[in-house]
């Protein structure tokens, strides 16, 4: 629907509330301007022709603007209007791309942690085999987690059996089949000994960097890889990852939840939709390369674009919950949730406070 037929849709809805007199108004508009919705909206386009009528019609203008809304959802092309501000309507198009956020956000949130998890390379049992160095093996762990997600029984074999510390503190598997290879899979090796890192921060070091680069361990390195500032990505991402869950508790104190909507065009909102649109390629890429480097690159620039979104979730001041606080606190959690899957693939946790 373009928005010179949405323009005359709406038009055809007031003129058939006046024809059956549920809007007593003497003039009728000649035309209805409709155009992407400003701050506070959200839908394709938003008009404020119930603000126009409401005086003429000797009504609210939020009752004539529900009154409208009710009409326009029973018309072919419209997917949800929502009424926001003094009466202003928002309009989804179906087909449109609210539409398509708002089933991508529900399937997000309907997934969980397991978005982006599928059954293409069920029955396949790819075997894998890791030098015998612990960047080889992480990498090899992630790697199979990875795999796995996308339905493959992979199986994993190493020359030599991982050192005790590898597999208590960095979560190496234990149950690696003892078996060499000529071409195993083998990284740049570490510098130094990760474990002093701790599990998340050395996981972290060692798969963020693509397996061609060296990772940056030991000495002072490693007080980057444990700063709690925006300098560290690891922290970035976890850090989204806790201000997300915090928004739904603070939410649920206001007394409103996550609800997938439409939402207003703006740079806030729409960095984000591609990055998690994209996860499920993203996954299906790590499992095909063997790079997890590539998922973690994805979860920053997650974490990125979701960072400038996050103050505008909740109302401010005196501000009642409107439906586009629900649809953003909607986008939120799914992006939270991206980011907590994507990390345990990772083999990292992901705390919901910091």
């Amino acid at each position: 629907m373009t928005p010179v037929e949405l323009s005359r849709t709406v038009l055809h809805a007031v003129r058939r509330a006046v024809d059956e007199g549920e809007l007593a108004v003497a003039v009728l508009p000649e035309r209805v301007v409709v155009a992407p919705p400003g701050p506070g909206g959200c839908g394709d386009y938003a008009t404020n022709v119930a603000l126009q009528l409401a005086r003429p019609a000797g009504k609210p203008a939020p009752a004539v603007a529900e009154l409208l809304r009710t009409r326009l959802l029973r018309t072919d092309g419209i997917h949800d209007v929502v009424v926001t501000g003094p009466g202003f309507l928002n309009i989804s198009l179906a087909g449109g791309a609210n539409a398509r956020l708002t089933r991508l956000v529900r399937d997000i949130l309907r997934a969980g942690p397991r978005y982006g998890h599928t059954n293409d390379l069920a029955g396949q049992a790819p075997e894998l085999h890791a030098a015998p160095e612990v960047r080889a093996l992480v990498l090899m762990d992630s790697v199979v987690r990875v795999l796995r997600s996308q339905g493959a029984s992979p199986q994993m074999h190493c020359a030599r059996p991982p050192q005790d510390a590898w597999v208590r503190i960095l979560g190496v598997p234990s149950d690696i089949t003892i078996a060499s290879s000529d071409t195993p899979l083998r990284p740049v090796p570490a510098p130094a000994d990760p474990t002093p890192l701790g599990r998340d921060a050395a996981r972290w070091a060692l798969l963020h960097p693509a397996p061609h680069d060296r990772p940056r361990i030991g000495g002072a390195e490693n007080d980057a890889h444990l700063a709690q500032r925006e300098t560290n990505p690891l922290f970035r991402v976890r850090y989204a990852h806790a201000r997300a869950r915090a928004l739904r508790r603070n939410a649920a104190d206001l007394g409103f939840a996550p609800q997938p909507g439409p939402l207003a065009s703006d740079g806030d909102t729409q960095a984000v939709i591609p990055l998690l649109a994209d996860h499920p390629r993203v996954l299906a890429a790590t499992a095909a390369h063997r790079a997890p480097d590539r998922l973690a690159r994805h979860l920053v620039a997650v974490a990125d674009a979701l960072a400038p979104l996050l103050p505008s979730v909740l109302p401010l001041g005196d501000e009642k919950p409107s439906a586009a606080h629900r649809a953003r606190l909607a986008l939120a959690e799914a992006a939270g949730t991206v980011l907590a899957g994507g990390l345990s693939l990772l083999g990292i946790d992901a705390p919901d406070h910091l």
